[in-house]
């Protein structure tokens, strides 16, 4: 047995080998230690190899998937080894096989994966030697990734910089890396993979390098599609995307222990198709984690009130890659339109309707999945069949003309739920090794074995009767014993009118008893019935999911189709309840939001105080294209600017938006700079992440690009951050000329509009009532007067002495200031002196003093002075201009 054990494991050597023995999976020497440690379970020994006694653990089979959703969550691949040959027929051990490999990215049970989540499995591979990079015009790699529940392989090819936002992108649960990988490669993928196992965990696994073949790939592409070229796709000239698919597609049939039929599209992945969404977007927005790395409070959360597990993933794609091109979101937006419209007598709206219809709709999509790979419970396919009864209903009923295209698409194949009906019970066991499972009349010969299970004494009775009159034996009996199974008994006096075809089986002192040929085959069947009846129900079972295997690609269709329209009910469910608008959109770069407010924000301040969002508006365009945004903390800088990027990727992936009205231009991308935490185990700074993304920003941002920046520059010493805010500023509105949103606290940079044309400020308000202030959330034009920080360590609950003693500081510091350095007062224009040398004033050219005080500023090398040397030049420059 060890050396079965052995053998197999040999052929999985970097997976934990769950090997089948009676009740459990058991597991050997460093598996044993490994899920000992992992699964917190006994370790055991048993036996002796090389005169050492053989570590050993294990877990009951019926409760498996317990086990292996613990271990899947750590990021292992677990092989199962099943027992496949006959205990009775078999000498030594029974015959064993590894029947499929669990791994993260190939998940399809529900038990396994969580139902709002897809388990992705990615594939990468890159240009082979120095030339080949060359070639490629640097570093190139190749993408495959797929969700075997979908069943469509995504490719992509993009340059080394680029891989890390196809990563975040991608969110693959399990990489697969060749062999032969490039040291910075690994080393991307292996920083990533310790960035955690949430939302920027992945597991690895590395691959044999031949895996890695272009042709191959290219053929199994061309064989999947069942066509001869690839040119219909746009994916012929992508070799290392190939060569990428041909490892992904070679795992997926290894985990599987078959190939996967259901894999039947392909698609080819652009990164300009989509708005690009960095890892520092999704995560200072909250889109799918708070910044914690909770659930929610968070936009999907607030979005996702659908009623199926398919439209919650559905609504998750969409948000996560909303198309650049607005087609998607204009017939998203239509649909959701017409779902909003009464229906009929005004009883209740679409959406309310199709909801209702909906409720408890299977997981069609992994049921198709598992229907193809042959795993699909029986209770899924009972499932199966009532969902497929709501999508015939719902396709048949009448709806709006803009739904039509959804709707029917809802049609199902109808010879799937006849066979269906026809074969299964309604109550099905969990488990076809229950039996239990084949509805009676589908199949004679299980009929029979079930009859001969539950109707044995009366079969034994009806053919007593039978050959008592064929006979004439009156006193004749059919009975049984466990020594020799069925036997009819006939005593000594009536031996004459025994027919010849009675065989004898015993002897007694009165009677004789005697077999028949109908008797034995009764018997072979009576004593074997139950499992006969197992073994013909599994059988029968094996067979209907090969009938159904045609109706796979159908099934995809009928379980897109139902995840859209969930989808839509749902967003359509939003924009009524939260009293959201459409939005609309426009071919010249503008951002024209009216009464727009946080969608998130809102709604958790109606469920906490019963307060009222402080709506705002938004005016961007041509003229303005950069709003610098000064205010007190609290008061809502980073909110206001949240709200905006929110309601432009709502718009974007086709959904209403919290607005009174809405109008968008084209956007190609979302980058926020807010706030930043040091990153210790990479030896980075609160600056040196600021810096780090801003340049990020700067490099990747267009003049289509929404950017938020969020107190750049605070990180360092005043002067250095002023400095840095304010050039990130003026790059951002002269060569960048994307739409800006710039929070600050450095009141020097509020004159920037006064240098860049299409800049204005803008500020949020505030009301002072003695030593209280009231935030009042409303953004105004023009600058903040004060920035309210001692009221605000108030507020925080700082101790009344330290505050005292903070103002007076505040008062002190602000009386030593001379009038020419003073923080300008932020709601009036920039200094007279500057307006006038930057007007070149006739009258100050012609004074003698101010015309040797100007030239002396024109040449002082600013940056080069210390504070007090700037103080000293400040008091010269004075005493030169007195009277």
């Amino acid at each position: 047995m060890m050396a079965q054990y052995l053998s197999l494991k040999a052929q999985h050597p970097h997976t934990l080998l769950f090997y089948r023995m009676g009740d459990f999976y058991e597991m050997f020497y460093e598996d044993a230690h490994k899920a000992a440690r992992l699964l917190n379970i006994t370790l055991t020994q048993r036996g002796q190899s090389a005169g050492q006694p053989i570590p050993m653990a294990g877990v009951p089979f019926h409760s498996v998937e317990t086990y292996l959703a613990r271990l899947i969550k750590l990021g292992e691949s677990v092989a199962i080894c099943e027992q496949v040959g006959d205990p009775a027929a078999s000498k030594g051990p029974v015959e064993r096989k590894v029947v499929r490999v669990v791994t993260p990215g190939t998940l399809t049970d529900s038990a396994l994966l969580p139902d709002k989540h897809e388990a992705v499995l990615l594939a990468i591979s890159e240009a082979s030697g120095a030339r080949a990079r060359s070639q490629a015009g640097g570093a190139q790699y190749g993408l495959a990734w797929m969700s075997l529940t979908q069943g469509i392989v995504h490719l992509a090819q993009c340059p080394a910089a680029a891989l890390d936002a196809w990563l975040e992108r991608i969110g693959a649960a399990e990489v697969l890396l060749s062999a032969g990988a490039s040291s910075a490669l690994e080393e991307a993928l292996r920083q990533r993979q310790q960035a955690g196992g949430g939302a920027g965990g992945c597991a690895l696994q590395t691959v044999p390098a031949w895996q890695f073949d272009a042709t191959l790939g290219a053929n199994k592409l061309k064989e999947l599609l069942q066509a001869a070229s690839l040119q219909a796709w746009s994916a012929e000239a992508l070799p290392l995307a190939h060569a990428a698919s041909a490892a992904l597609l070679h795992y997926a049939a290894h985990t599987q222990g078959r190939e996967v039929p259901h894999l039947q599209r392909i698609s080819v992945e652009r990164d300009d198709a989509v708005i690009h969404l960095p890892a520092t977007t999704r995560r200072n927005l909250e889109l799918v984690h708070t910044l914690r790395g909770e659930a929610g409070p968070t936009l999907l959360s607030l979005l996702d009130s659908c009623v199926t597990s398919l439209g919650s993933r559905q609504l998750k794609a969409w948000l996560l890659n909303p198309p650049r091109a607005r087609d998607a979101a204009v017939q998203r937006l239509a649909h959701i339109g017409a779902l909003r419209q009464w229906q009929g007598d005004g009883a209740q709206a679409l959406w309310q309707h199709y909801r209702q219809q909906l409720q408890g709709v299977a997981d069609v999509e992994r049921i198709g999945a598992r229907i193809a790979l042959e795993q699909a419970r029986p209770r899924e396919l009972v499932a199966l069949k009532h969902t497929l009864r709501q999508a015939q209903a719902l396709a048949e009923a009448s709806g709006h003309a803009a739904l039509q295209d959804v709707l029917q698409a809802l049609t199902p194949p109808g010879e799937v739920i006849a066979l269906l009906q026809q074969a299964l019970l309604e109550e099905p066991a969990a488990l076809v090794r229950d039996g239990n499972v084949i509805a009676r009349g589908f199949d004679a010969t299980l009929d029979e074995l079930r009859d001969i299970q539950n109707n044995a004494d009366g079969f034994l009775l009806a053919l007593e009767a039978r050959e008592r009159e064929r006979t004439g034996i009156a006193n004749l009996r059919v009975q049984y014993n466990k020594v020799h199974g069925f036997y009819i008994e006939v005593t000594q006096a009536q031996l004459e009118k025994v027919p010849t075809e009675y065989k004898r089986r015993q002897t007694l002192k009165n009677a004789e008893r005697f077999i028949t040929p109908e008797l034995k085959a009764f018997e072979d069947k009576a004593l074997s019935a139950q499992e006969r009846a197992l073994a013909r129900e599994k059988w029968l079972y094996q067979q209907l999911l090969a009938q159904l295997q045609p109706h796979v690609p159908a099934l995809q269709r009928v379980a897109a189709a139902l995840a859209q329209l969930d989808a839509l009910s749902a967003l359509a469910e939003r924009s009524v309840t939260l009293n959201w608008c459409a939005p609309q959109f426009a071919i010249e770069p503008c951002i024209d939001i009216e009464q727009g407010r946080h969608p998130v924000v809102e709604m958790r301040l109606a469920e906490t105080t019963q307060a009222a969002f402080i709506a705002n508006d938004t005016r961007m365009g041509g003229r303005t294209r950069m709003q610098i945004i000064t205010g007190p903390n609290m008061g809502g800088k980073s909110t206001y600017m949240r709200q905006v990027a929110l309601i432009v990727l709502l718009a974007s992936m086709g959904s209403y938006v919290p607005a009174q009205s809405c109008r968008l231009g084209p956007i190609d991308a979302i980058h926020t700079r807010i706030g930043a935490a040091d990153d210790l185990a990479n030896a980075q700074s609160t600056f040196m992440l600021e810096m780090t993304e801003a340049a990020q920003i700067l490099h990747s941002a267009t003049a289509h690009s929404l950017v938020l920046m969020d107190e750049i520059g605070r990180g360092t010493s005043t002067y250095d951050g002023l400095a840095l805010a304010g050039s990130i500023a003026s790059h951002l509105h002269d060569k960048t000329r994307a739409f800006t949103l710039f929070a600050t606290h450095y009141f020097e940079l509020t004159e920037l509009p006064a240098q860049l044309p299409h800049a204005v400020n803008m500020h949020v308000a505030a009301a002072e009532s003695g030593s209280r202030i009231v935030f009042l959330h409303e953004l105004q034009p023009g600058p903040a007067s004060r920035s309210y920080g001692i009221h605000v360590a108030k507020l925080a609950g700082m101790p009344a002495a330290l505050l005292h003693q903070a103002r007076a500081t505040l008062e002190r510091l602000q009386a030593q200031q001379q009038p020419q350095q003073a923080q300008a007062d932020l709601f009036s224009p920039p200094p007279a002196a500057l307006e006038a040398a930057e007007a070149g004033s006739a009258g100050s050219a012609q004074d003698a003093a101010a015309t040797q005080a100007l030239a002396q500023l024109q040449t002082l090398d600013v940056d080069a002075l210390t504070p007090r040397q700037a103080l000293e030049q400040l008091y010269a420059l004075k005493e030169l201009l007195a009277p």
